[in-house]
């Protein structure tokens, strides 16, 4: 008997599976917001130097502020007022001559910036005059929070693993609280930079950690379809966070709303059911049969738990030593072990290079940076839809490889498209982004089911970590396109090619068993619906 008869007969995907997922809703939907949160706060508003200081003289004292302007910030080639420039004097002449300014002197700005506040009351720039030769650290909030994403993948991928789901799952929830609120009470940057890097770090436990709980709990058949409707949370929180930042539009509110899911979530976590997987991976059948006896109340399956005895359940997932620890070293132990992380590896780091790399990449739609988001959400709900039917039908592999496939191939297809052509480049950067969502919805599922119970944590973590590399490689990638436009493009479609090539080396997961053990994963898989023999020992 396997775990996933028991599971059958407890029902896989009952109202307990169905109370997980709207648990773990809860806390998820604080991703994107986080994940996002940057191109809200670190906005740089319109800005030109603050002028007060300037002596007017009686004369023109009462000139207006316009005019003012005019005669103490030069202009830019487009006839702008200049970012970082001044004169170190009015040049009152340019009141009846507005000829060129190019060969006026000009100083950096002396007392500071007066700053646009029409679309955002504040942001990072605002708060600490982070423009100019200071933009630069501006920009760096975002790598800085997805390095605490990284070292988050590795160290919550280890600790699920060794001290359960759902104790990791709490530990994440109080660290992205409580350095998400410190984020927003920030005195300096520095410290601001800090708590980022922090609130990156627990919240990538949220992330997957959560997935592995709710997979590890559902039957075969709805494996699938809960691991596509648990992603669509992302999209749905995409799609309402240019909403909650029209409405919030100083940073440090925004924060704080963003963070507060945290505190209900944690009120949740009492409800939240440890893996029973893992508890008989590790010795622990008597918590696997309180929890599985919960299972069966709430799906009014009891008198099968009833006749199922602790010690039967010891046998249901064959561990060779119960008192290993598993660690990431276990990865490249073995041959197919090391096979899998590399490939899984591979195919991360790929779909978060593309996926990054177009949403940095895509042309603006010619609106405003709320509504340009919102398209950017909307985009992905399709994924979603029809990435359910071709899992389903022809697999992971296939997905996975047909997904990264056309999010190359939009890419490279981009490349053609005259600069002038805007719709006809949405419309391709658009599916592009869509086909990258998808190949992200695939991967997390993927993962999940490719890795065994002793290590899927451990796999998670570390290819999370590889998918970081790649969101912070991705910004460099498009920077080359000063020196050659096309350069970002063929390497995106390269990388794109990459991991098609490597997802095509992983076996098929489709209506499989999960793998329990580092030994089921060398042996030949079996497939997971049960025989008639096997449901005779039941």
């Amino acid at each position: 008997m396997k775990f996933e008869n028991v599971l059958v007969e407890v029902n896989g995907f009952g109202r307990f599976q169905i109370r997980l997922i709207l648990l773990l809703v809860i806390p998820r939907v604080t991703l994107p917001f986080h994940f996002l949160l940057n191109n809200f706060i670190a906005v740089i508003p319109s800005h030109h130097c603050d002028i007060s200081s300037l002596d007017y003289g009686d004369r023109f004292r009462n000139l207006s502020l316009e005019d003012k302007l005019v005669v103490s910030i030069p202009l830019q080639r487009d006839g702008s007022l200049s970012l970082c420039q001044m004169f170190p004097e009015p040049q009152y002449h340019l009141l009846y001559n507005s000829t060129n300014t190019t060969d006026l002197l000009t100083i950096s700005c002396q007392d500071g910036w007066v700053y646009d506040h029409s679309t955002f009351k504040s942001t990072l720039a605002t708060e600490w005059d982070l423009v100019c030769d200071k933009r630069n650290v501006n920009r760096a909030t975002a790598t800085i929070f997805f390095m605490g994403v990284m070292a988050g993948a590795a160290a919550f991928g280890y600790h699920s693993d060794r001290f359960g789901r759902k104790r990791t799952l709490l530990v994440s929830y109080i660290i992205t609280t409580i350095f998400g609120f410190a984020s927003a009470f920030s005195y300096n940057f520095a410290m601001f930079a800090a708590m980022r890097f922090f609130t990156g770090f627990g919240i990538s436990g949220i992330s997957i950690v959560s997935i592995v709980l709710c997979i590890e709990w559902i039957n075969i058949n709805h494996r699938t379809l809960v691991g596509v409707l648990l992603s669509l949370d992302w999209s749905l929180s995409t799609i309402l966070l240019p909403a909650v930042a029209y409405f919030v539009n100083d940073w440090r509110y925004l924060t704080v709303t963003v963070t507060t899911p945290l505190l209900l979530a944690m009120i949740c976590w009492w409800w939240l059911p440890e893996s029973a997987r893992w508890l008989i991976s590790n010795g622990k059948v008597k918590n696997a049969h309180f929890y599985l006896t919960k299972c069966a109340q709430f799906n009014h399956r009891e008198e099968f738990m009833a006749d199922l005895k602790p010690e039967v359940l010891s046998k249901v997932i064959l561990v060779e030593d119960k008192n290993r620890k598993y660690s990431y070293v276990d990865l490249v132990r073995t041959p197919r072990m090391r096979q899998l992380a590399l490939f899984t590896g591979i195919v991360w780091f790929g779909v978060a290079c593309l996926y990054y790399g177009i949403s940095l990449n895509v042309p603006g739609f010619g609106v405003g940076i709320y509504l340009t988001q919102f398209i950017y959400g909307i985009t992905e709900v399709p994924a979603k839809v029809f990435i359910i039917f071709f899992l389903n039908k022809i697999g992971r592999r296939l997905t996975q490889a047909g997904t990264l496939f056309l999010t190359g191939l939009c890419i490279f297809s981009n490349m053609f498209i005259p600069q002038n052509q805007w719709t006809a480049r949405i419309v391709v950067g658009a599916s592009g982004k869509m086909f990258a969502e998808a190949a992200f919805t695939t991967v997390f599922l993927y993962t999940a089911e490719l890795y065994p119970t002793v290590m899927r944590q451990n796999g998670l973590g570390y290819s999370s970590f590889m998918a970081r590399i790649g969101v912070s490689l991705s910004p460099l990638v498009i920077i080359l396109e000063d020196f050659w436009s096309y350069l970002p493009s063929i390497i995106f479609s390269l990388v794109a090619f990459t991991a098609v090539l490597s997802a095509s080396f992983l076996p098929e997961t489709l209506n499989v068993r999960l793998p329990e053990t580092i030994e089921d994963v060398e042996q030949t898989r079996r497939r997971s619906i049960p025989t008639s023999d096997e449901k005779s020992t039941l």
